[in-house]
């Protein structure tokens, strides 16, 4: 796979956020989650989203990641106003430019991990013949060569996140975002897992964002956003 310009020589914003608000109604009562959110994301940054519990990071994150519309506001994906577009306009989008790394893995249980990997390019153009060889390439990649027919239950914590994000990783994305992705992992496998995005970041110039509400992870990002009740500080 290609590698990606240095995020040395790249200031592009990639991500804006302006003005963004996230209300939700329940009940006739109105809450607003995200007050007046402005934010750029520049191509090949490293960025952690923290806060405390309820602050508002897991929405900021869904907005960022395509899953949730702003109830009013812009999120521009380079320089395109993505704000108002429907949700299989949304779903193509975040195919083809997004990669998501969860805190509970979200492995299919009954699925190799080659299986679990490939299972973006399923809705991509790439043909079925080339899906295996991508697989094992992203595998080789998080270092799992020798695991790639094995289940999630038969891996390890780590293991099954380095699955998720070769998978994360096969469509090429423009943004990767994990949600809390060490909140279930023992010490040494979340040290390792950050290692990993630190690689991903200096050595390839992948753009990673991350959420996290641990402030000590959130400082190993080139740059912290802290967020408290709904604001971005």
């Amino acid at each position: 796979m290609t590698k990606l310009s240095s995020n040395k020589n790249n200031s592009e914003i990639i991500l804006e956020l302006k003005d963004v608000v996230k209300s939700y109604n329940s009940g006739g009562t109105v809450f607003t989650a995200i007050k007046g959110a402005n934010l750029q994301i520049k191509k090949g940054e490293f960025v952690s989203i923290t806060g405390p519990s309820g602050s508002g990071k897991s929405t900021l994150m869904h907005i960022i990641g395509l899953l949730d519309n702003p109830t009013s506001g812009q999120v521009l994906l380079e320089g395109k106003d993505i704000s108002k577009l429907q949700e299989h306009q949304l779903a193509n989008l975040r195919n083809k430019t997004l990669g998501f790394v969860f805190q509970q893995f979200n492995l299919l249980p009954k699925t190799s991990a080659l299986e679990n990997v490939t299972l973006p390019l399923i809705y991509s153009d790439i043909p079925s013949s080339k899906r295996n060889d991508l697989g094992i390439e992203m595998l080789t990649k998080v270092n799992l060569l020798d695991k790639l027919k094995n289940t999630p239950a038969q891996l390890s914590g780590g293991q099954q996140q380095r699955v998720a994000i070769a998978r994360a990783l096969i469509n090429n994305p423009k943004i990767i975002l994990a949600d809390e992705p060490t909140g279930n992992l023992d010490s040494k496998s979340g040290d390792e897992i950050m290692e990993f995005f630190h690689h991903l970041n200096k050595d390839e110039g992948r753009t990673i964002v991350f959420v996290t509400h641990d402030p000590d992870l959130a400082k190993q990002a080139t740059r912290m956003i802290v967020i408290k009740d709904g604001r971005i500080c």
